[in-house]
């Protein structure tokens, strides 16, 4: 269906607007939809639906915004199924694990990267995220971060620069020196096709000098800063990522009072990311916690091969439900609004006049489904900026 033509979605359910002009998540019942031009033109009750060139009766299922997955690392080659089933034995997770993922990532051809990466992203779609971010990381030399940097930029508009991951093996011993390296040539390789400059800020990746001075440089480079924080343990990256104004930190697993109170007074979004924990036996982020002291939350999925191989939103909103005491409608605004806020973006995560129209329909009357049935795949049918991008409809 071409984007020019309006389409009209009645007969809908339950439509997740997430009105902006509401706090927190906003639907309306027995309503529906009209897109035309690529945007969302029309939302409001069934029976006052204007006419359009093409109808599709939802017959009571659930429309919702397109997922917005603001924290994915989806360029890299191999697996690391080996370390997982390890690590489910019993032995503790440790960041250092990444190496593998470099090493296999630097042997790959770019078509092996960028098919990967595309098979990643289709199955993002399919399951109903239209709106996603994706990091470098997986390379640590200049080539190949540039590579990984222009390979994302490829298919999605959020591209981040994260050479910052880990200290690399031939730079053991000289973490300066690797800094030096990513604020300099490896940034001036990359920032071409980058929006964000991320840093791993952590106890055996780099500390709140060196990510204060990456972030820094790639700012100074046009880059917005997003930060992993507080993963494995407290420290100081909610207060680098603050003092950088960066759009978010990521992962927020153990957070002071202080730590809180800083995310909450800079508006800065947490992101939490419960795949990571599922796939690490790590404690949870205290998402509760965070609501209740006024925090913007934002779920992603953190899709990479080795603590949280999973390209499901859903999954990991019905993690945030179960694990996180997370409320079915907060843990569906911070996978679409959220993860919008998180980067600062307006024209997604919602459903009303003006929104680019990227839509979920599921093959369920609310969207409680996501948790109350999870791993069940109920994504009938997904638009994107007006298009029929996966699924079908009715």
């Amino acid at each position: 269906m071409p984007p020019d033509r309006s389409t009209l979605i009645t007969q809908i359910g339950e439509l997740v607007t997430n009105d902006p002009d509401q706090p927190g998540f906003a639907a309306v019942a027995d309503a529906a939809l009209v897109i035309e031009d690529g945007t969302v033109a029309w939302t409001g009750p069934a029976g006052q639906a204007p006419a359009a060139d093409t109808a599709v009766d939802a017959g009571g299922r659930a429309v919702l915004p397109g997922f917005v997955d603001s924290h994915a690392h989806l360029v890299f080659a191999g697996e690391r199924s080996a370390e997982f089933a390890a690590r489910m034995a019993g032995r503790p997770y440790a960041a250092g694990g990444i190496l593998t993922t470099v090493a296999a990532t630097r042997a790959a051809s770019d078509d092996a990267l960028r098919a990967n990466l595309r098979r990643l992203a289709a199955e993002m779609l399919a399951q109903g995220t239209t709106t996603f971010e994706c990091k470098s990381g997986y390379g640590l030399t200049v080539a190949d971060e540039a590579r990984a940097v222009a390979l994302a930029a490829e298919i999605t508009p959020e591209a981040t620069y994260l050479g910052a991951h880990v200290v690399p093996p031939e730079f053991a011993g000289d973490v300066a020196g690797y800094v030096d390296l990513v604020c300099g040539p490896m940034l001036d390789a990359c920032a071409p096709h980058a929006r964000w400059v991320d840093v791993f800020c952590e106890d055996g990746a780099f500390g709140a000098d060196e990510a204060a001075a990456v972030l820094a440089a790639g700012r100074a480079r046009g880059l917005s800063a997003r930060v992993h924080a507080n993963q494995l343990g407290p420290g100081p990256g909610i207060r680098v990522a603050a003092a950088a104004g960066a759009a978010s930190a990521d992962h927020c697993t153990f957070l002071t009072g202080a730590d809180l109170d800083t995310i909450v007074s800079t508006g800065m979004v947490a992101t939490l990311l419960p795949g990571a924990e599922f796939g690490t036996r790590q404690p949870y982020p205290d998402a509760r916690r965070l609501l209740d002291a006024g925090a913007t939350v934002a779920l992603a999925t953190d899709c990479n091969p080795g603590s949280s191989f999973t390209s499901s939103m859903a999954f990991c909103a019905a993690l945030a439900v179960r694990d996180m005491r997370m409320t079915t409608q907060e843990a569906v605004w911070a996978a679409t609004a959220g993860g919008a806020r998180a980067l600062r973006r307006t024209d997604v995560g919602h459903l009303t006049a003006g929104a680019r129209a990227d839509l979920i329909l599921l093959d369920a009357p609310s969207h409680a489904y996501l948790a109350y049935r999870p791993g069940v795949p109920q994504v009938a049918a997904v638009w994107q900026a007006g298009r029929l991008a996966a699924g079908s409809v009715p």
